[in-house]
């Protein structure tokens, strides 16, 4: 019998430019494209059975500030906004709380997504 729960398999970004978004997030991600459609890209997970990172063309920019967003881990902050900023992301905020600290980033287009060292 075939299971009614959902299981996660990609979370969908929305894009205006697809190109130039599919080459900062397989840079950054360090992954393959795994499957494209017109106006859809669908990038491999970074190890198996991890969850990919699709991405939808659509017509308008991102409106404001995300409600849902990406959690990256990372080693070195640093070097990650560097690496970022290198393929084109760029800095929003920083950020500490009890310890933990982490940076607010944004893709090409200001779609946000977060690294932070996690233990």
């Amino acid at each position: 019998m075939a299971s009614s729960v959902p299981q996660l398999a990609s979370v969908v970004v929305n894009v205006v430019d697809l190109e130039r978004e599919k080459a900062f997030w397989s840079a950054l991600l360090d992954v393959a494209v795994a499957q494209e459609l017109p106006g859809f890209v669908w990038l491999a997970p970074q190890h198996v059975g991890g969850i990919s990172l699709a991405l939808q063309q659509v017509e308008d920019p991102k409106p404001g500030r995300n409600r849902v967003h990406l959690d990256t881990g990372v080693a070195d902050l640093d070097g990650a906004q560097a690496r970022i900023e290198a393929l084109g992301g760029s800095h929003v905020e920083s950020h500490e709380i009890a310890g933990f600290r982490w940076r607010v980033m944004a893709d090409p287009e200001g779609n946000e997504f977060c690294i932070a060292v996690h233990p």
